[in-house]
């Protein structure tokens, strides 16, 4: 039988525990049984459970004391309160004092149950949605930096589009900052005490990306353990940005359309529908009108999207920003890696100035932060920013091991194409993709598989 949690029962009648005992084993959980609340509060101590199952009335510390105790515990398990003195100032001190809930004795088993499982699956969301707190937090974009003729005009539109609740499709070349447009516009609208979340719609495996943004239910595929609420739940009341919306596969594209028309979704494995309340922002780099033209993409959504459009300025539309921009990503790349603030010349500053920036701001970050790295003075010169391919020598297959075998050469190979790639285009995924003759969503896979995803 499925291992469905770890309960403790603290419990000073030796029937009573017993019987407990043998019937919550039976349904499958693993139990610990503790003789009263100074035993059962050291057990908890050395070893989590999933939920604790405690006797009111105990010896040495009754359970109203320890569930006081626990409640000051950052990660405290949901607690059942069973007692023979059914009274309500009971009642009300048990769940003033975080009680999941309290049974009467003698105990209902069918109640207990489903108050267990109940119990547990809160806690289980408790987490999960921590988990996706700390995630957003880890995540939060920094500001829009310029005040160039092109970011001025692009200020004056966000200040328009933001409080309203429209659906705004962000266009911009890769690495030009739509993940901060959008960022922008979720701080300064009326929702911007509520959560922004984000999804690569291209970093997700076609296969998990319909999970990760309606959730499932257990059960619905192999794996499927628990319940899991998607992006789009987890986003009600605030905001979603769909991220290189253009790589959505056509069976995804007819699910996101019906949520932008009725506002409504289903997990994986359910038949109920869920009503939300969500403002979508969405983001290519990708000509989606010429992707409608060509079947790719799907003319109804096109529309559903494109309500309000924002079209994020490249670095070579407004080369007056780059001083400012590169003094700013280097002073925050210094604080990141705990290095020294150099100073960048005047005639490294004229260089950056002049150069094309296929990869936007994206590829300014990696070239600062590499010649931050590499220099060795406390003034970053134009050679610093300057980087030269070393050219091979010989057969690149020569020092390969035949030990090695065929699968692990070409893995490493492929990483070391990968590397190369990303590294010439400073860092645009789009353009290492191109260079490698292979879509978007190929690399992103095969970047995970090699571990080369940023954390």
């Amino acid at each position: 039988m499925k291992n469905k949690g770890l309960i403790l029962i603290a419990e000073d009648e030796p029937q009573a525990r017993e019987s407990l005992r043998a019937l919550l084993e039976e349904e499958g959980y693993r139990v610990l049984v503790a003789v009263d609340g100074r035993q059962a509060s050291q057990m908890l101590a050395c070893e989590p459970v999933d939920a604790a199952l405690i006797d009111l009335r105990m010896p040495g510390k009754d359970g109203l004391a320890l569930l006081d105790e626990l409640r000051r515990e950052p990660a405290a398990p949901p607690v059942l309160i069973m007692t023979a003195y059914g009274s309500s100032d009971v009642a009300i001190q048990a769940m003033a004092l975080g009680a999941f809930d309290y049974l009467a004795k003698p105990i209902n088993f069918e109640e207990l149950r489903i108050q267990l499982e109940r119990a547990i699956e809160s806690r289980r969301r408790a987490a999960e949605l921590e988990a996706y707190r700390a995630e957003e937090s880890a995540a939060q974009p920094t500001e829009l930096i310029g005040n160039s003729p092109a970011m001025q005009r692009l200020y004056k539109v966000l200040g328009q589009v933001a409080p309203t609740d429209s659906t705004v499709l962000i266009l911009g070349e890769s690495g030009t900052g739509k993940e901060l447009v959008a960022a922008a516009i979720h701080r300064h609208s009326l929702r911007s005490r509520q959560r922004f979340v984000r999804v690569n719609c291209a970093a997700i495996p076609e296969t998990l990306l319909e999970a990760e943004l309606f959730g499932y239910e257990r059960g619905a595929f192999t794996g499927a353990a628990q319940r899991r609420i998607g992006k789009f739940e987890f986003a009600h009341g605030g905001t979603i940005f769909l991220d290189e919306i253009g790589d959505l596969a056509p069976s995804t594209q007819a699910k996101l359309l019906r949520v932008l028309q009725d506002r409504t979704i289903e997990r994986l494995g359910s038949n109920v529908t869920i009503s939300l309340d969500v403002r979508v922002l969405a983001a290519t780099n990708r000509d989606l009108a010429q992707a409608v033209k060509e079947g790719r993409f799907r003319e109804d959504l096109y529309y559903r999207l494109n309500v309000v459009t924002v079209v994020v300025p490249a670095l070579r539309e407004r080369r007056e920003d780059i001083p400012e921009l590169a003094r700013f990503l280097l002073r925050r790349c210094a604080a990141r890696l705990k290095l020294p603030l150099p100073v960048i010349s005047p005639e490294a500053i004229e260089w950056l100035v002049q150069q094309p920036w296929p990869g936007n701001v994206r590829e300014l970050e990696h070239c600062v932060e590499r010649a931050l790295v590499l220099s060795r003075g406390g003034v970053l010169r134009p050679a610093d920013f300057q980087v030269a391919e070393q050219p091979g020598t010989g057969d690149p297959f020569d020092n390969v091991p035949l030990e090695e075998g065929l699968h692990a050469a070409v893995a490493r190979l492929e990483r070391r194409l990968i590397e190369r790639a990303l590294a010439r285009t400073g860092g645009n995924r789009s353009r290492a993709a191109e260079l490698l003759r292979i879509n978007r969503r190929l690399l992103y896979e095969k970047m995970r598989e090699f571990g080369l995803l940023e954390s």
